[in-house]
């Protein structure tokens, strides 16, 4: 008898993808490391502090794009439903999305002419076409895993590598875009020599991951395409939300996207107003996702030991009880400081893998119950990562204009002791409250403590 390359995941759920082809699946996660890390870290900032755009005002600059990406992501999972019933994969969107590292560029090329509300006007234009590229690139690749002739376990492997590479991508970003903005005295021409540079590696990064894409589907199979979705109404687009296991996964998910990107959008004014040096911004954002990087295989070991469910709220809980610490400020010494961004990194690092290695498992156990398709699930879940990404950086500008922070274009601006007191409790208390919330919506998540649920998911087919 010939076997097919799905012939073994059936039979016993055990066929492991090669390291190669993980890895040049992953690299496509450098670039959308770019996208998530860059806009979020300076993007605030720099509207507020270079280009002058008062901080209510910056805020609804990066909110409304973000508002129309979410209303996108369902449809974008749709689309890529369908091209994968009708062609077998989802490539086309990905080659599409290769448009995202113009986009990117754009963003931060803002005419000298224009500041204030223009300039805002012109970034949240070029953020809207991004985000939207984003989708198309992000919704195709995180559904890859669901798509695969593979098990329980191997699904998470997958998810570690690409965590790892993500990883890798958000510290090198996070790390150079601020040191090429001009650290203690950003200027426009620096954020344009910035963008340009990431943009070429965002491109490159984007090309390798479809050549993953398609590696793994040759290795692995996939099961066999389904029919072509209809689209009849949002209630379609919207089907994984009948899923029980999906949506205490997806809410929590919601709560703690919007508390991260919180923290990365606040870390610029932590740095400069409450710790007296805008150049901390790159040792902070270092603290944070090195340990990250060193944790994830740490974590993959700990879900293999007590579950993903388990170890998620363990790190959500870790993440909370961190972020009361930094609400001590300069009040507390700078190397504990550090420390502690180091604690909130190693629980970062859980956050993303088993979180996003838990998505797949409800995925298998939800087509079993045919609830929805990969895209379905995906293109909720991108969204929700989307407002996440909107709803973060609003709330702490929305602190920042309580306090009565005031935008300035370089120049430097006496901030009052309530603003002061904004920056601060802004990044971390509101973060820890998010995620004291995701702990409780998580504990709803059963599909992890039923154990013959489990074993239909590490079996697939």
């Amino acid at each position: 008898m010939t076997r097919t390359p799905v012939d073994p995941v059936v039979e016993s759920g055990a066929v492991r993808l090669p390291r190669g082809g993980l890895l040049a699946f992953s690299s496509g996660t450098l670039g959308m490391g770019v996208w998530i890390t860059v806009p979020g870290l300076l993007l605030l900032y720099f509207l507020t502090d270079v280009l002058a755009v008062a901080p209510l005002v910056a805020g609804f600059a990066l909110l409304i794009p973000k508002v129309a990406d979410i209303l996108l992501h369902p449809f974008v999972g749709h689309v890529s439903d369908a091209q994968r019933a009708r062609h077998g994969h989802r490539l086309a969107l990905m080659v599409f999305a290769c448009l995202l590292p113009l986009s990117f560029a754009a963003m931060f090329a803002v005419p000298g002419s224009l500041r204030g509300n223009g300039a805002a006007i012109w970034v949240a234009v070029f953020y809207a076409l991004g985000n939207l590229l984003y989708a198309a690139y992000q919704v195709p690749n995180l559904s890859t895993p669901a798509d695969l002739a593979i098990g329980y376990h191997e699904r998470t492997r997958l998810m570690s590598f690409r965590m790892v590479v993500l990883t890798v991508g958000i510290l090198a970003s996070g790390v150079l875009a601020p040191a090429l903005t001009g650290g203690d005295d950003p200027t426009r021409r620096a954020y344009l020599v910035m963008g340009c540079a990431l943009a070429v590696g965002m491109l490159a990064a984007m090309l390798v991951g479809i050549t993953g894409v398609r590696r793994l589907g040759a290795v692995a199979g996939t099961p066999a395409n389904p029919a072509p979705p209809h689209l009849r109404d949002l209630r379609v687009l919207l089907n994984s939300l009948r899923d029980p296991h999906f949506r205490p996964l997806v809410g929590a998910f919601l709560l703690t996207s919007t508390a991260t990107h919180l923290v990365l959008a606040a870390v610029p004014y932590f740095a400069a107003y409450e710790l007296g040096r805008s150049g901390l911004t790159t040792v902070l954002v270092a603290a944070f996702l090195a340990p990250a990087l060193l944790a994830t295989p740490v974590w993959l070991a700990v879900a293999r030991r007590i579950g993903k469910q388990r170890g998620l709220l363990l790190a959500q809980s870790t993440f909370a009880a961190g972020c009361l610490v930094v609400a001590l400020g300069h009040h507390a010494p700078l190397p504990l400081l550090i420390g502690v961004v180091a604690v909130l990194g190693i629980a970062f690092a859980a956050l993303q893998l088993l979180a996003f290695s838990m998505l797949p498992d409800v995925v298998a156990a939800g087509a079993g119950r045919k609830i929805a398709d990969a895209g379905s699930y995906t293109g909720v879940w991108t969204a929700a990562d989307s407002a996440g990404g909107a709803i973060g950086p609003y709330l702490y500008a929305a602190c920042l204009a309580i306090g009565g922070f005031v935008g300035s274009s370089g120049d430097d601006v006496q901030q009052s002791a309530a603003a002061l007191d904004a920056v601060r409790y802004g990044f971390a208390l509101v973060p820890a409250v998010l995620l004291g919330a995701a702990v409780i919506v998580q504990r709803r998540y059963s599909l992890d403590r039923d154990a013959s649920t489990v074993e239909q998911v590490v079996r697939p087919g």
